[in-house]
């Protein structure tokens, strides 16, 4: 049964369809289950070294990724966690290649899924702030003639409603077949034409519903306004600003994580057998989740953003203004979620989800900030969620 999407803002795993920040390219080689066998979990101080106190304290942080690696069965977690004086602390759990038995690379690369769509956020408010694009403007004024279909007019479709995907647009998830795109680089256009097939879900600002189809959208409105690739524009404005050093939005064709990284894996039915799904075309992603990053990396981005150094005030704050994902206490802002947390107050991120790997993490408005990576989607969403709980664990601690 297909999973809603803003449950766990990711797409379901159906057999034969692509996720919606992803194409699958299928590696060679199927592992067995029975490899998971974690190696021993590591955690290190990056900045400051622990106290003989503090470590005689179980480490909740890296009881949580141990959990996810020995009870969850996830080949490997990595997390990096950074406190209020910009202390950061990096872990580990799990094998970083099934097949060799490798280790875990600490705070390496992975494929960040619909991370990237707060990247593409920022340029776009960007924008508005340098008064090149309206938040309440049609898409059509932008785009003319690109947004239409059954129920569809991009005369009555909002910039702002793309971003915090109220548009009510059908999402090209489901449509593109594994067999067909192990390979196949697809333009951004492609992935609209597939959508249009659909009827509307819902009118435009009715309610939130998650669709990769929206940041298809906008990474074009960037195009269209810069003149410039997209890939550009986010390298331009915010990796190279605030000094991202392992961040980057992969070329055409560029199937490789470029840095160390943990192999990532995915299991077409539960008990399957793995299968190294490392090397992908990410392109049915492109604006909605195509980049790659590191937790640190992610952690830094998150800071900066909250922290004023990528957007002004005015346009900051309408990132921040969110409507409620359906009753699950989080709220879905201009590319920015928020998430309440148990120790009282909320944190900010967005999460991300690709074959091979799933992140989740956030930073708090006093400079706390974690992210977590696991090399394979889990077939259960209680595994997420579990997850997710880390993140609590690691912000409130």
């Amino acid at each position: 049964m297909r999973e809603q999407t803003w449950q766990r803002l990711r797409t379901p795993r159906r057999r034969g369809a692509v996720a919606a920040s992803v194409a699958v390219a299928m590696a060679a080689g199927v592992l067995a289950a029975g490899v998971l066998t974690p190696t021993a979990a590591s955690a290190t101080t990056t900045t400051a070294t622990t106290t003989a106190s503090a470590a005689a304290k179980p480490d909740t942080v890296q009881q949580g990724l141990d959990a996810l690696v020995r009870q969850d069965k996830l080949p490997a977690a990595l997390a990096t966690v950074k406190d209020r004086k910009g202390r950061t602390q990096a872990y580990t759990a799990g094998v970083g290649d099934l097949a060799t038995g490798a280790k875990v690379p600490r705070d390496s690369q992975v494929r960040i899924g619909s991370n990237t769509k707060t990247f593409t956020a920022v340029v776009a408010l960007q924008l508005v702030g340098e008064g090149k694009v309206r938040l309440d403007e049609p898409i059509e004024t932008y785009l003319p003639g690109l947004v239409r279909g059954d129920g569809i007019d991009g005369n009555r479709i909002t910039v702002r409603q793309l971003l915090q995907h109220t548009s009510g647009l059908p999402d090209y998830e489901g449509d593109i077949d594994e067999a067909t795109i192990q390979q196949r680089y697809f333009e951004p256009r492609e992935l609209l034409d597939i959508t249009f097939r659909h009827k509307a879900g819902s009118a435009p600002g009715e309610k939130f519903d998650y669709s990769s189809t929206n940041y298809v959208l906008v990474g074009l409105l960037v195009q269209k306004v810069t003149g410039r690739p997209l890939a550009e524009e986010i390298d331009r404005r915010i990796v190279q600003r605030i000094g991202l050093r392992h961040t980057s939005f992969p070329g055409t064709g560029d199937r490789s994580i470029r840095e160390a990284h943990p192999q990532g894996y995915r299991q077409e039915k539960p008990g399957g057998p793995l299968i190294d799904t490392t090397e992908l075309d990410p392109s049915a992603g492109w604006a909605a989740g195509q980049m790659i990053s590191t937790n640190a990396d992610l952690d830094q981005f998150f800071t900066a953003l909250l922290g004023g150094r990528l957007l002004p005030a005015a346009q900051l704050a309408e990132m921040r203004t969110t409507v409620p994902i359906a009753d699950s206490g989080a709220g879905y802002g201009l590319g920015l979620i928020s998430r309440p947390l148990s120790c009282g107050g909320v944190y900010w991120g967005h999460g991300g989800d690709i074959p091979g790997y799933e992140t989740r993490g956030g930073a708090t408005d006093d400079g706390r900030a974690v992210n977590i990576a696991v090399t394979q989607i889990p077939a259960d969403g209680a595994v997420t969620r579990r997850l997710e709980q880390v993140v609590d664990t690691a912000l409130c601690r």
